[in-house]
């Protein structure tokens, strides 16, 4: 436990800790909203449709080579 000699001390550290609090609370907003983009109806139909014709290109080319 830190012992303070003056309430200068205590003030420096109590604004120090205001910041780092709102600095979570940011951190926070960020991944929230990054989540939110990442299960988004849009996000998720493109990456399903990117994956489909990747896919369904990879299958074209194994059946032109082996087929």
């Amino acid at each position: 436990m830190k012992v303070y000699t003056s309430f200068d001390e205590v003030d420096k550290d109590l604004k120090m800790l205001r910041l780092q609090k709102n600095i979570s609370k940011e951190e926070i907003k960020l991944s929230y909203n990054n989540l939110k983009e990442d299960l988004g109806f849009l996000n998720i139909v493109g990456k399903t449709t990117g994956f489909i014709l990747k896919r369904a290109l990879a299958l074209k080319i194994v059946k032109k080579v082996f087929g």
